[in-house]
């Protein structure tokens, strides 16, 4: 678990600095991923399912990137793209498309359905996180502010 904690870790870091993130954020971006992959990993081991969850690891990864942007003062998406990165199922378009293209339909249809719950379970989960009330992150952002006024 803790190699997969680092790995991911780096593998989003790299992802954020290809992307152009602030170079003052790059490990928390980096840390975004990690927590989101180690939650899915957990969800994984628990007998969820992939798409419970990477339901359940994206709505953490979701809150932690609003918890982030409060405290950094920065955009909720420096955090959120690039965190979702390690949750994104890019094994399962590869294989849709390689069994469509081999006209293997059985397995195009399996696999083509589990990447879009899974996809949809993504979305849902960073829906989930925004439905939170923003109120509650601006109390965070206001307890942050006076720990830096004294």
């Amino acid at each position: 678990m803790i190699i997969q904690f680092i790995v991911s870790l780096f593998a989003t870091l790299s992802f954020a600095e290809l992307f152009a993130a602030p170079k003052k954020e790059l490990f928390f971006c980096g840390l975004t991923g990690a927590i989101g992959w180690v939650v899915y990993v957990i969800g994984l081991n628990g007998d969820m399912g992939t798409v419970l969850a990477n339901l359940i690891a994206t709505f953490a990864l979701t809150v932690f990137s609003r918890i982030l942007s409060a405290v950094r003062r920065n955009p909720v998406t420096v955090y959120l793209i690039a965190g979702i990165f390690p949750l994104v199922p890019g094994a399962g378009i590869y294989y849709t498309s390689y069994y469509f293209i081999m006209n293997d339909m059985p397995q195009f249809s399996n696999y083509g359905m589990e990447t879009i719950k899974v996809a949809g379970a993504i979305v849902l989960g960073i829906v989930f996180g925004f439905g939170l009330p923003q109120s509650w992150f601006n109390a965070l952002q206001r307890i942050e502010r006076k720990k830096t006024a004294l």
